[in-house]
């Protein structure tokens, strides 16, 4: 069993509203050997919602109390991202998972990359917080890129 982003599954739980479905995931979920997750979802916040990117560094400086998540408004959204990172992994220690599946980019799920916190569409190496989150507790975590090209024996 493993732990995927809901909207890999096809779930319409990004941001704007949309999926970025894999069929390959939501044929793990149509046959019980994953379970959908969205920890932005978990964290509180509702679909759709303003976009968010991490400033002042990555997941991990989250973490640490040293960078935010901030909406492209201003308002900083760093606690709902803590709790639904929080609550994701409660989830994988609930069902015992070693290896999850989160959509790159992402300031929650981004496992390589993320936006670099300045709202001009441009991405940098890092995690977002529930990757890093979830790396810290010895969960191994990649994108869907690298599940599509060869990593499907996860399961």
């Amino acid at each position: 069993m493993i732990l995927v982003s809901s909207c890999l599954a096809g779930f319409e739980v990004r941001y704007n509203g949309s999926h970025s479905l894999n069929n390959n995931i939501q044929g793990l979920i149509n046959g019980g050997k994953a379970v959908a997750i969205c920890p932005e979802l978990m964290g509180g916040f509702s679909t759709p919602r303003e976009p968010a990117e991490i400033v002042g560094g990555t997941g991990e400086d989250v973490l640490n109390g040293r960078a935010k998540v901030v909406e492209k408004s201003g308002r900083d959204v760093t606690e709902l991202y803590l709790k639904g990172a929080y609550e994701a992994l409660r989830k994988a220690k609930e069902i015992g998972v070693k290896t999850v599946v989160l959509k790159e980019y992402s300031p929650s799920c981004g496992s390589k990359m993320i936006y670099n916190g300045k709202f001009e569409n441009k991405k940098v190496f890092g995690n977002g917080v529930t990757s890093a989150l979830l790396l810290k507790n010895g969960i191994k975590v990649i994108s869907e890129e690298e599940f599509s090209n060869g990593c499907m024996d996860i399961i």
